[in-house]
C-alpha cells in the first residue's frame, strides 16, 4: 500500500510539474492583441554615413590586431547614428535615423555584418522602428538584407531591405546609400 501512495504521488508530482513546465507559452489568435489584417508598407530613403569631419555619425569603436594589415578591414567595427533623410542631400528633410553597428566580417572582400535599428520620426512612423540583420557586400550593385522585426506601427515586422551606394568619398570613407524597405506587419 505504500508503494502505490508513493507511486501515486510520484505521478501527481509529475503532473503537476510538466503542467507549470508548459504554462509558460500559449497559443494566441492575432486579434487577441488587437492585430488586425497585415500590411505591406514600402520605405524609400537615404543613409548618410559620415566618419569624416567634426561632427561624424559613424565612429570606429574596436578593431582586432590584425585590422589595419587587412586589405578588407577584417575585424573592424563602427558604432552609428545616422541621418535617414527623404532625398540624398544630407540637409533634405529627416525622417529618422539609423542607430546599430556594423562590422568588417569577411577576408575576401569588403563585406560588413549590419546591425543596427531604423528609428523612424516624422509622419505617420514616428516613433516606430524596424530591426535590420544582414550582410553588406558594399561594392555590389544592389544589396538585400533583412528586415528581423520592428516596433511601434511596424510590430511582429519581417520583410527587407534593398540597399544601393548613391555615392562614397574613397578618400573619406563617407557614403550616401539609398534604401528601398519592404515589410509586412499589422
Amino acid at each position: 500500500m505504500a508503494n502505490l501512495a508513493l507511486l501515486f504521488l510520484f505521478l501527481f508530482s509529475f503532473t503537476v510539474a510538466t503542467t507549470k513546465a508548459d504554462s509558460f507559452s500559449r497559443n494566441l489568435s492575432p486579434e487577441t492583441l488587437g492585430l488586425k489584417r497585415e500590411k505591406l508598407t514600402h520605405l524609400h530613403f537615404y543613409f548618410h554615413d559620415t566618419l569624416s569631419g567634426e561632427n561624424p555619425t559613424a565612429v570606429p569603436v574596436a578593431q582586432a590586431a590584425t585590422t589595419n594589415k587587412s586589405s578588407t578591414s577584417f575585424g573592424l567595427v563602427v558604432m552609428i547614428d545616422n541621418p535617414l533623410t527623404v532625398k540624398p542631400e544630407v540637409n533634405s528633410e529627416q525622417v529618422g535615423r539609423a542607430q546599430g553597428i556594423y562590422a568588417s566580417a569577411s577576408q575576401s572582400e569588403i563585406s560588413f555584418l549590419m546591425a543596427f535599428n531604423l528609428f523612424f520620426t516624422q509622419g505617420k512612423h514616428n516613433g516606430s522602428s524596424l530591426s535590420l540583420l544582414g550582410r553588406n557586400s558594399i561594392f555590389s550593385g544592389i544589396r538585400e538584407m533583412p528586415i528581423v522585426g520592428g516596433s511601434g506601427l511596424f510590430r511582429f515586422a519581417r520583410g527587407y531591405a534593398k540597399a544601393k551606394t548613391y555615392m562614397v568619398n574613397l578618400k573619406t570613407n563617407d557614403a550616401i546609400v539609398e534604401y528601398d524597405v519592404y515589410v509586412f506587419h499589422y
